[in-house]
C-alpha cells in the first residue's frame, strides 16, 4: 500500500521538476529565436549555436532530474564510437514516449541534439513553430501524386526545396532522427498489419528515403538504435514514477557511404518502383536483424 504512494510522490517531484526546468530553458530560446530573425548568415549561425546549446542543457537537467528520481539500472552498448562533431541519422524501434526521453539520455552531449524532420505547414504553429525553426529543425515539403499529376513541371521541385532548406547543415553538425516503423508499437498494430517480425511493426522506408535523398551527401553515419525494457513497456507515468528497473540499449553504427553507394538514391528513387523494392528489401532485412538481437537481449535476464 505505502510502495505505490510512495512512487505516486516521486512521479509528481518529477513531473514537477520537468515543467520548471522546460519552463526555464524555453524563455530563452524564445527570446534568442526573435533574434534569430535578423537575415545575416554568420548572425543565425552564432544564435544557433547558443540555441542548441539551451536545448542540449534543458535534456542534462532532464536527466539529473531522472538519477534523483529513480534507481534505473542502464546497460547501454556502442556509444564508445559517437562524436559531437559528426553528422548523423538515427533510427530506433518504437515503443513508448519513453523511447524519446531514452534516446535524449543516452545521446546527450555524446551526438549532436537530435532534430525531427516536420511538415512545412508546421512552421505557422504559434510560438512552437518559430521554436523549431529556431533550433533548426528541417522543414520538408512534399507534393501529392494528385498535384504532381495536375502540375507536372514541380516534380522534383520538393526534394529541390528540402535539399535547400539543409544547406545550412554543411556547417554545423546534426542527428536526424526518424522512427521507421511511424508509430508506437503494440500488439493489436502488430496483429491488425500481419508484422511477420515478433517484437516490431513494419518498417516504412518513405521517411528513411526521403532524409538520405535530401541529406545523402552530408550526413556521415547510420545509427540504429534498438531498445528493450525488461519488466515490460512502461508508460512515461511509469517511467517519471521511478518503476522501470531496467533499461537496455544496443547502438549498431553504418557508414552512410556504404548505403548510399548501392544506388538506392539515384535522382529516381521516388519515380522507380524497383529501386524503391530494392530498398524496402534491404530494410526489411535489417528489421530482421534487429528482431534476432531483439530475442537475445530478452533472453538475458536483467539484474533484479
Amino acid at each position: 500500500m505505502i510502495k505505490p504512494i510512495i512512487h505516486h510522490i516521486i512521479g509528481a517531484i518529477s513531473i514537477t521538476i520537468y515543467f520548471f526546468n522546460t519552463l526555464c530553458w524555453a524563455t530563452p530560446i524564445f527570446i534568442f529565436s526573435v533574434f534569430k530573425l535578423i537575415p545575416i548568415t554568420p548572425w543565425r549561425r552564432f544564435i544557433s549555436h547558443i540555441l542548441d546549446g539551451c536545448a542540449t542543457s534543458w535534456i542534462a537537467v532532464n536527466n539529473l532530474n531522472q538519477r534523483l528520481t529513480s534507481n534505473t539500472r542502464w546497460q547501454v552498448e556502442g556509444l564508445s564510437q559517437l562524436t559531437p562533431k559528426d553528422w548523423y541519422l538515427v533510427t530506433a524501434n518504437h515503443q513508448s514516449w519513453v523511447d524519446i526521453l531514452v534516446l535524449q539520455r543516452i545521446f546527450n552531449r555524446k551526438i549532436p541534439f537530435l532534430k525531427f524532420f516536420l511538415k512545412k505547414e508546421l512552421i505557422w504553429v504559434p510560438v512552437l513553430g518559430l521554436a523549431w525553426w529556431a533550433l533548426d529543425f528541417p522543414f520538408m515539403r512534399r507534393y501529392s501524386k494528385s498535384f504532381l499529376a495536375k502540375n507536372p513541371h514541380m516534380k522534383g521541385k520538393d526534394m529541390e526545396t528540402t535539399r535547400k532548406a539543409c544547406e545550412k547543415f554543411r556547417h554545423k553538425p546534426v542527428s536526424i532522427m526518424n522512427f521507421v516503423e511511424g508509430t508506437r508499437f503494440s500488439k493489436q498494430k502488430h496483429d491488425a498489419q500481419g508484422s511477420p517480425f515478433r517484437h516490431q511493426l513494419k518498417p516504412r522506408a518513405g521517411g528513411v528515403a526521403f532524409v538520405l535523398s535530401a541529406m545523402g551527401n552530408q550526413l556521415h553515419k547510420l545509427i540504429d538504435v534498438t531498445i528493450d525494457y525488461p519488466g515490460g513497456v512502461p508508460s512515461f507515468w511509469d517511467f517519471v514514477c521511478g518503476k522501470v528497473k531496467n533499461i537496455n540499449v544496443h547502438i549498431m553504427v553504418t557508414p552512410i557511404k556504404d548505403i548510399v553507394s548501392q544506388g538506392f538514391f539515384n535522382d529516381d528513387y521516388f519515380s522507380n518502383p524497383e529501386t524503391r523494392a530494392r530498398f524496402q528489401q534491404w530494410l526489411n532485412e535489417r528489421w530482421t536483424q534487429k528482431d534476432q538481437l531483439l530475442d537475445t537481449m530478452k533472453a538475458v535476464k536483467s539484474p533484479s
